[in-house]
């Protein structure tokens, strides 16, 4: 597997938690945080608003490092070295191969009488 493809099942699975976190957050301050957060509550959780907002930023700077070191992993120093388009272009077309310059005969001498 190659780095490029590890990186892009990372990506994928922070976008999935990314937009499972968002989705979470009622933008009126009546989500999770307001059913969960209430201190009549036993065992309920506090602060609920602060962590989602704290995971919303983790994920957004984890996922912006990814997207980066995964364009590392193009052409960079993470990268393959064995490319297959690279390949394809240089079987595709062959170098073309200069011919050795002529070099004229040698003169003969005239038959003599």
């Amino acid at each position: 597997m190659s780095t490029f493809s590890i990186f892009l099942v990372l990506i994928t699975i922070v976008c999935f938690l990314l937009v499972v976190v968002i989705m979470v957050q009622n933008p009126k301050g009546g989500g999770l945080s307001s059913s969960l957060g209430g201190s009549t509550q036993i065992g309920g959780v506090q602060k609920t608003t602060d962590f989602l907002d704290k995971s919303t930023w983790t994920l957004a700077t984890i996922l912006i490092v990814l997207i980066l070191l995964s364009s590392l992993s193009f052409g960079g120093s993470l990268g393959d070295s064995d490319s297959k388009i690279i390949d394809k272009t240089e079987t595709a077309a062959p170098k073309a191969t200069t011919p050795a310059p002529m070099t004229p005969a040698p003169a003969s001498e005239p038959a003599k009488k």
